[in-house]
């Protein structure tokens, strides 16, 4: 690893107060922070000179907050409260500047090194009357700005309740936005295209059902928020680095177009409990009038400590198939019997129930799904719903629901493990929760020990429902702690952990790079719900995959689910093209191929594709790029001369003239596309693409369209 750093110092002098103003390398941007006559941090942010946020506040307001003093004579240590505001009456203490200029490899993802390319500068504060500290801590790169708040030890503050954080991000005009409600619950909306001014009248509307939800504000919407603005700059508000904190929401003042951090709460109200040295997850701002820069930018990994497992070998980037869509369309269940009103762990008797016939994770079944990856090159088979407890897992608030090591009676665990090593196929178990936190860490190391005794190297967490403890949220600090926990847990036992409807991800794969999947946003289950919009993946990369990878459970290839189950007459919003560039566009180590497999096999030459194409790479490119219109991208697979282009298009399709410039010179080809065919249509024809293969070079260029909510994928080889 390279790296350079540089101190120095930075001064400069506005309307009588001391100020600083930092440049990002290039000099693209320019961040300007000071005090107002009131003490209060302020900051802003421009790009090329046009303003990205206008002077924006910075702090925290506490609650409850109280100092140690000295012992009384009785002996007990005494307290003193402390006032509520963290936000205004500062003086400036020092500051100090530095330049950092460093390469890291990644153990796994969209390119094999990572530059990290930052100017900093580190303010230090002092309340003049509290003596309180205060650190607040920028780096500007030129993808854009991260900043935290960093509370050193001290005497005057030990102990911090925040009651909220009054960080303020002050728009520069009536931006469209690409927004998702905020709710302490769930991140599974589909997203809304509007203009900030308008958030307000469509939130009823955008707010749509789901297994928990607490939506908070009528202006209230989650990051990653992507922007554009008239003049066209692309921004996106998010965070990095989410750790013993609560996750960020934003809520909008809508006649001033100026935002304000809103984190999620504990059950008590509160928002997060920290005691000093602490500090604040990384607030990011993204900013470019390219908006394929956005997908390019690696900075909100840069802002995340480098990997804490020292030998990360274990770790493989997978590809596998499953038993699970069946379960999601209706066709079979995850439950044993309907003859069990409820279930005690360790007191019913499975062997005395009747089967209802229609569970999906029997052991014929399950070794059909071995049979098919081994057959067809995957790594592994995912099986939900194979142990005891799902008859009575949803919905009661039940704290002992699912003990994780006990198999229906149907699910011969050993002869499924045996019959998967022999086929060389690695089995992905699944944990569901239910939300009840206490009962999984109750069971986490006699799990994971399970997992480790049956070869098992990878779960599938979920959280579905409300959180038990009662009263807690999803994404509050409590909870977030919890999911840390069962990750770092995992390593110990060298797991790879693909964990759903946990918080959004915020870069911690760099640090724990055995997160390898999150779902956190609405994925392609919700096709089978009632259907995702056709935009929906184009927006996506902009949003949810900003932190990291999504187990987005692409390849569906029957869109009309009544033909998997009669009773479900939902649509995939999408051409069969569209779901072979997914493999592309939506970046992630772990894919499924999550179709069934008889569907597979209707459409073996299209199916091809999903066989071939990689999930770890050397580079990426991001050739075209439009938020909720259409994206391509290019990547190149790690250690091969080998590369794949994805393109998804929304609503209008789209066109794209290709550029194969990016192939090494004097080098020959063969591309084969997978395209929608001329009368290819996500509603009305989906299954419509057409295969061809053309010789190609570096100076070849390549004309080819998109249906409405259609795609291509290629797949490009050395001759």
């Amino acid at each position: 690893m390279k790296k350079t750093t540089l101190l120095m110092s930075l001064f400069l002098v506005t309307l009588g107060l001391r100020a600083q103003e930092l440049l990002s390398p290039s000099g693209k941007l320019k961040l300007q922070f000071s005090l107002d006559a009131s003490g209060a941090p302020t900051y802003s942010l421009s790009y090329k000179g046009q303003a990205v946020i206008k002077p924006s506040k910075l702090g925290l307001e506490l609650t409850g907050n109280t100092k140690k003093v000295e012992f009384s004579g009785a002996g007990e240590g005494d307290r003193e409260s402390l006032s509520s505001s963290l936000y205004d009456q500062f003086e400036q203490m020092a500051q100090e500047s530095k330049q950092v200029d460093e390469r890291w490899n990644p153990v796994w993802g969209e390119e094999s090194e990572i530059r990290n390319h930052y100017n900093e500068l580190t303010v230090s504060l002092q309340q003049k009357t509290s003596k309180r500290k205060l650190v607040v801590r920028f780096r500007l790169f030129d993808q854009g700005l991260g900043f935290r708040y960093e509370f050193p030890e001290q005497k005057e503050m030990t102990y911090l309740v925040v009651k909220e954080e009054k960080t303020q991000f002050a728009m520069n005009g009536d931006h469209t936005a690409f927004w998702i409600p905020g709710d302490y619950d769930t991140q599974e909306y589909d997203y809304t295209k509007s203009r900030l001014s308008e958030i307000r009248g469509l939130m009823a509307k955008a707010i749509t059902p789901n297994a928990s939800q607490t939506p908070f504000s009528p202006t209230g919407v989650q990051t990653a928020l992507m922007m554009k603005s008239d003049d066209g700059l692309y921004i996106n508000i998010h965070e990095a680095a989410l750790i013993n904190y609560a996750c960020m929401h934003l809520h909008l003042d809508d006649k001033n177009f100026v935002f304000q951090s809103w984190l999620t709460p504990d059950a008590n109200g509160t928002k997060g409990n920290l005691q000093t040295p602490a500090r604040s997850p990384w607030r990011t701002i993204m900013v470019s009038d390219d908006a394929r820069d956005i997908l390019a930018s690696r900075m909100t990994l840069n802002l995340n400590e480098p990997t804490k497992i020292k030998d990360p070998s274990w770790i493989k980037p997978t590809k596998y198939v499953g038993v699970w869509w069946e379960m999601i369309t209706g066709k079979s269940e995850w439950s044993y019997t309907y003859n069990l009103p409820s279930v005690h762990l360790g007191e019913t008797d499975y062997s005395k129930v009747k089967p209802h016939g229609k569970h999906g994770a029997t052991t014929a079944n399950v070794k059909r799904y071995i049979d098919f990856a081994a057959k067809h090159g995957f790594d592994g088979v995912l099986v939900e719903g194979w142990n005891i407890g799902w008859e009575d897992w949803f919905g009661n608030a039940k704290d002992h629901v699912f003990d994780f090591v006990t198999p229906y009676p149907d699910f011969d665990l050993v002869s499924i493990r045996d019959y998967a090593k022999h086929k060389g196929i690695k089995m992905i178990m699944h944990h569901e929760t239910s939300g009840a936190v206490r009962n999984y860490e109750r069971y986490l190391d006699s799990a994971y020990r399970f997992m480790k005794d049956n070869g098992y190297d990878a779960v599938k967490s979920g959280y579905v429902g409300n959180i038990i403890p009662r009263g807690e949220y999803h994404y509050s600090q409590w909870i977030n702690n919890h999911y840390q926990y069962a990750l770092e847990k995992a390593a110990k036992y060298k797991i790879m952990v693909n964990a759903h409807e946990a918080v959004r991800p915020t870069g911690l794969s760099r640090t724990w790079p055995n997160l390898i999947g999150n779902e956190s946003a609405r994925g392609t289950e919700y096709q089978a719900f009632g259907g995702n919009h056709a935009n929906h993946v184009t927006i996506l990369p902009f949003t949810r995959l900003i932190g990291g990878p999504m187990d987005y459970t692409p390849g569906i290839f029957e869109m009309d689910i009544q033909k998997i189950n009669p009773k479900n007459t939902s649509h995939v919003n999408s051409t069969l093209a569209n779901q072979l560039a997914l493999y592309v566009t939506m970046y992630s180590p772990l894919q499924m191929a999550a179709d069934l497999p008889e569907n597979y096999e209707r459409f073996m030459d299209a199916f091809q594709f999903i066989k071939d194409v990689a999930v770890d790479w050397d580079s990426s490119l991001y050739l075209e790029a439009e938020p909720g219109e259409y994206l391509t991208i290019a990547r190149k697979s790690k250690g091969k001369n080998e590369w794949f282009v994805g393109n998804v298009s929304g609503e209008k399709g789209h066109e794209s003239i290709l550029d194969f410039g990016f192939l090494t010179k004097g080098k020959k080809y063969e591309a084969t596309i997978y395209a929608d065919a001329p009368d290819a249509h996500y509603k009305t024809n989906p299954q419509a693409y057409v295969i061809k293969k053309l010789k190609i070079n570096n100076k070849s260029k390549l004309k080819q369209k998109s249906a409405p909510g259609g795609g291509f994928a290629i797949r490009i080889v050395e001759l």
